[in-house]
């Protein structure tokens, strides 16, 4: 068979105009992809993100919102003498400027000034417990103002007024306030002076407020002297102390009495030598109960043993020793007795003492009280007169802006604020709105983002857009399937299986055994029947990208170890050859041989085996001894490493090599050459310079693209035909994510896009 391994057409030749129409580019379905990938990352970190918003934001102090409403009118002209006087608004530069008025600091502090002790009290109220928790003081009336909102409403002479606070109180207030105060600087304005009424009235209140505050400072400071909370308040403490210490003396005096009386019948019971067990007080303290009643047990129990035995008997002796003993215990806890009652009358006499001195206290300090009211009385009719003085005063003031040039003022109140029923901030929907959106920001954000930083090989995007190769098939996981039966889901032979042996055994004229895959133990269950339509799919693909014709070499290599690219040629070589072509797998991993071990063969014979002993070239070279090429299957061959070596380069770069491949291809229509991973050791690449086209193989999730993508454009470099990428170690689930609807888009550039 003639040898066209130097007539290969170069990698960079197009194979179809076509293809240069066919321009790769990401689908809903890849993007549904990332996010799916990434799920389990994004979605935590998302909740975090929107619950987090949600719970600070809605953390937030309770903000209230009231809105005034105030119309302009345009007032008739009034002409005086030699002067016209027009205060119409006539253009939007006269509605703006009133806008700005209400919006300035001069107006702010207006309305500061204008708030009265209870107004004050109102706006305080949010702050309360704040100031109490920290310590610090209450804001003034300045800092209570708060934020407001001016507005006009379009085409039409309204002025809004919208005022923020905590209170919904307070939001009212500070509203209505600044329209009251904005109408008075109006009528301000409007007359032009500031009349001598105004300025009498203006200056008896700042006189009538300061003796007011006098006269209270001087109240306030007299009871801080005479340490009282108010007169009526002390007075009212001290006659009911003074009612309590009375009834707890009496009853004390009662107990004292009683005790003594008790007291004076031990003392006389003693007196007389009466037995002090007949007192009850004495009968029934403590132990002395118990101890009459085993007296008498003793007693008893002495009189029947009396009449039986002497008084010198054991018996005898041990009854008068307990009634003894019972005798002398009784006469101490009735000592004991008497001693707790002397010392109960010595604390109720204590008691009585106490509460004496504590009768007589409060009595001084009634009298005391007594004698103060006459001049705390006088204070405070003089603080209560400035006080209502200054409100007479600042009452009449008011009246007297309020209708001071009323028929000239062109602005009249149109809606007053009132207390809104529910806070505007926190506002659970656009909280509820902004945490969907910040989660869905977060969740996308992530996943994309995920999915840029991470540059492992994950799908036939990847393989076709990233690296630019086309995507042969996928692989799923075989890990339901023996690991000594993975490797060969298409051998078939004698020495298939556990049967393989060194030796060479010809198989010409031998019957077609290709494996059926209703009858094959290694195939009849579901995982290895879907990883021999993989390896089949490979196959079919392998033909359709492949532009050498047979025989020819393929290598197969892959990024790093680990990523089944032993696997991929095992099964690859045995899908060709079930089809017909005679194929011989070449174990070139040289410094860690495995397949022999696959398919349970000595290493005895192969490469190394072979160059060691002079590298012969026989006619038959599959039946040296030194190659000692085994018999897989049917059309399956293998050539094995032959041992181990730490320096494979001298015989990789050898000529014998590369005379042993080229003859090989005599021998056989397909010669898949399994190599080390590139990105372990440099043999792939000394090996590729050998072979016609190669096969790359990338474990899913494994390998970074970016080493992929630098490996395949240096066998590029080299001129080396790529057949294209498989993909192996994909799930069930993840081959019908990254997988299956792939298909379509390799064959298409074969294929080419459909004529018009």
């Amino acid at each position: 068979m003639p040898d066209t391994t130097n007539n290969r057409p170069p990698p960079s030749a197009k194979l179809h105009s076509g293809d240069d129409d066919l321009v790769e580019r990401r689908t809903l379905r890849d993007y549904y992809i990332i996010v799916r990938e990434r799920l389990w990352i994004a979605l935590p970190l998302a909740l975090l993100a929107a619950l987090g918003y949600a719970y600070y934001k809605s953390r937030e102090l309770p903000m209230y919102q009231s809105t005034a409403t105030m119309q302009i009118e345009k007032p008739e002209r009034v002409v005086t003498s030699q002067e016209v006087v027009d205060t119409a608004v006539s253009s939007d530069a006269d509605l703006n400027t009133y806008l700005q008025i209400i919006g300035s600091q001069k107006l702010r502090d207006k309305v500061a000034e204008s708030l009265k002790p209870d107004d004050i009290k109102i706006l305080q109220r949010p702050y309360q417990q704040d100031a109490i928790a920290s310590g610090s003081p209450l804001p003034g009336p300045s800092g209570l103002v708060g934020g407001i909102n001016v507005q006009s409403v379009a085409r039409s002479y309204l002025i809004s007024i919208t005022a923020y606070n905590r209170d919904p109180d307070g939001a009212a207030l500070i509203a209505n306030r600044y329209v009251d105060q904005f109408i008075t600087y109006l009528i301000d304005s409007v007359s032009g002076r500031n009349e001598d009424a105004v300025s009498y009235l203006n200056t008896s209140a700042d006189r009538l407020r300061d003796e007011a505050n006098a006269a209270e400072q001087r109240l306030l400071d007299y009871m801080r002297r005479e340490n009282l909370v108010s007169l009526d308040n002390s007075t009212n403490i001290v006659r009911e102390r003074l009612t309590s210490v009375n009834a707890a003396l009496q009853t004390a005096r009662l107990e004292r009495l009683a005790i003594e009386n008790l007291n004076n019948q031990v003392e006389a019971f003693r007196k007389d030598n009466k037995d002090l067990i007949e007192l009850n007080i004495i009968s029934t303290y403590g132990t002395v109960p118990a101890l009459r009643a085993q007296l008498a047990e003793h007693l008893r129990t002495q009189a029947v043993l009396s009449e039986r035995y002497l008084d010198r008997h054991p018996r005898m002796i041990e009854i008068d020793n307990s009634i003894r003993v019972t005798r002398q215990q009784l006469a101490a806890a009735i000592a004991l007795a008497i001693a707790d009652l002397q010392a109960t009358l010595e604390k109720a006499r204590a008691r009585e003492a106490s509460l004496a001195i504590e009768y007589t206290a409060n009595e001084k300090e009634h009298l005391r009280l007594r004698d103060l009211s006459v001049e705390y009385k006088s204070l405070e009719n003089t603080a209560a007169v400035a006080k209502s003085n200054y409100a007479q005063i600042l009452d009449r003031l008011s009246q007297v802006n309020t209708s001071r040039n009323l028929e000239k003022l062109p602005v009249r109140r149109l809606d007053r604020a009132l207390p809104a029923g529910a806070p505007y901030s926190p506002n659970p929907r656009s909280i509820t709105q902004t945490s969907v959106a910040l989660g869905l920001l977060v969740f996308f954000g992530v996943a994309f983002g995920l999915n840029l930083i991470d540059d492992r090989i994950k799908s036939a995007w990847d393989v076709e857009h990233f690296i630019g190769a086309n995507l042969l098939g996928i692989i799923p996981s075989l890990g339901d399937i023996k690991d000594h039966d993975r490797y060969k889901l298409f051998a078939v032979g004698p020495n298939a299986a556990d049967e393989s042996g060194g030796g060479n055994n010809n198989s010409e004229g031998a019957p077609d055994r290709r494996r059926d895959p209703e009858r094959d133990p290694h195939t009849n269950d579901g995982q290895g029947e879907h990883a021999t339509e993989a390896f089949l799919s490979i196959f079919s693909a392998v033909k359709i990208h492949s532009r050498l014709d047979f025989p020819k070499s393929i290598l197969v290599t892959s990024t790093i170890p680990g990523e089944g690219k032993t696997l991929i040629s095992c099964n690859l070589a045995g899908a060709f050859a079930r089809h017909g072509r005679r194929t011989l797998l070449i174990d070139c991993d040289l410094r860690r041989p495995t397949i022999h071990r696959h398919f349970g063969i000595e290493n005895n014979a192969g490469l190394l085996a072979w160059f060691e002993a002079g590298a012969p070239f026989d006619d038959l070279l599959p039946e040296n001894p030194h190659l000692g090429v085994i018999k897989i299957g049917e059309n399956f061959d293998l050539l094995r490493s032959g041992g181990r070596s730490r320096t494979p380069t001298e015989f990789l770069e050898s000529a014998a090599f590369t005379q042993l491949l080229t003859k090989l291809k005599k021998h056989y229509d397909l010669v898949i050459v399994d190599s080390p991973p590139l990105g372990a050791v440099s043999d792939s690449l000394l090996i590729a310079e050998r072979t016609d086209e190669v096969l790359y193989v990338c474990r899913f999730n494994r390998a970074l693209r970016k080493h992929i993508k630098l490996y395949i454009k240096a066998l590029r470099a080299g001129k080396n035909e790529i057949l294209g990428v498989v993909l192996n170690g994909l799930t069930a689930r993840r081959i019908e994510y990254y997988s299956n609807y792939r298909y379509y888009r390799s064959y298409k550039k074969y294929y080419g896009p459909r004529a018009a």
